[in-house]
């Protein structure tokens, strides 16, 4: 290698480590990895002119609405390094609460209280990030404009009723969450409390297909999805299909298919604040039960969220290896397999720590 190149590389490392945050807690390969693609920080209808503070990825932001527009930005003044969720919302501009500079819609600093008469210099310049308002969600992405958004159709249609439950935290990784997510095996022990039988354990062969960078499991099994407790219609052989659409790296959706051609939808959305801290979002759409308190669903998926994190946070190791050869596998994790595999094709490293 000339000194030339060898400069060239170093000029190049040094820029992607300067994309990092602060105390970024993935490597910087898997960080500009998981950085191009869309994910969910807050719900949309939480986000008001009162600015409010998320984490992506180690990276703080700050989201607010300016008029009709929601805006995302990096938050920091960078005049002394004052975080801008601690300041407020005027005119649709926000002001920084160490010395009051205003920063319209676009990101541009529009006023220095303390110099009203001179010009103000074009590099004082909010870092902004595109925004996309879905499902009832605010979504953005580091580096990418070009949308990646996960597909759910149900939220648009008509005949379904739409319900969002509040965000979940979980302090786990983003992948573990996902891959718990997509295990069938697991209902009948982690699940008892909610849905899950322990005299029901047998998982039925199933297939695993590949749709372009999508994943899709169809899993026919007699488990039922009624909560215990809940009147339940479906004969006791009926067999419930379960339909899951992988969106890498961290969404996924599943149908279950009710009987008299019931269909829940629900959207899993795991976003990763930090490698080991996940806030789950998770749109559901169903079209039956449409007069039944939404609360009661809210109230029993949070329980299964509950099920489900406790687990993920009592997981070792934290991080989720794609190194097949790391943790024993059987049958029934065809769609964990597939799914690690998939994140490895994105280039995350195989002691990623999602």
């Amino acid at each position: 290698m000339t000194i030339m190149e060898q400069n060239t590389k170093t000029a190049a490392k040094k820029r992607e480590e300067s994309d990092l945050p602060r105390n970024c807690t993935f490597t910087p390969e898997d960080w500009h990895v998981l950085a191009q693609y869309w994910y969910p920080i807050a719900i949309a209808s939480e986000i008001a002119d009162k600015p409010v503070a998320v984490t992506l990825l180690d990276m703080k932001l700050v989201c607010y609405r300016s008029s009709d527009r929601v805006v995302v930005a990096r938050d920091l003044c960078f005049h002394r390094g004052a975080p801008l969720s601690k300041g407020w919302v005027e005119n649709g501009e926000i002001v920084c609460p160490y010395h009051g500079f205003r920063y319209n819609c676009e990101g541009k600093c529009t006023a220095v209280p303390a110099h009203p008469d001179s010009r103000i210099s074009p590099k004082l310049k909010l870092i902004t990030y595109p925004v996309v308002e879905r499902y009832g969600l605010i979504w953005t992405s580091l580096m990418s404009l070009e949308e990646n958004i996960p597909a759910f159709p149900g939220w648009d249609d008509p005949d379904y009723l739409n319900i969002l439950p509040p965000s979940f935290d979980i302090a786990g990784s983003a992948g573990r969450q996902m891959e718990g997510f997509l295990d069938v095996s697991h209902f009948a022990y982690v699940h008892t409390e909610t849905f899950g039988d322990r005299n029901n354990t047998e998982v039925p062969q199933y297939k695993v297909k590949r749709e372009g960078q999508e994943l899709l499991a169809e899993y026919w099994s007699t488990v039922s999805n009624y909560g215990k407790g809940q009147d339940n219609p479906a004969p006791d052989d009926f067999m419930w299909l379960r339909e899951f659409r992988v969106f890498p790296p961290f969404a996924a959706s599943l149908t279950v298919y009710f009987p008299d051609e019931g269909r829940l939808n629900i959207l899993n959305c795991a976003s990763p604040v930090s490698a080991r801290y996940t806030r789950l979002f998770c749109p559901l759409s169903r079209n039956f039960d449409k007069n039944a308190p939404i609360q009661d669903t809210i109230d029993f998926n949070l329980k299964v969220f509950q099920e489900d994190a406790e687990m993920v946070e009592a997981q070792t190791p934290e991080d989720l290896p794609l190194d097949l050869q790391a943790e024993a596998h059987i049958p029934a994790d065809r769609t964990s397999i597939a799914y690690r595999q998939l994140l490895t094709e994105l280039g995350l490293g195989k002691t990623y720590t999602s």
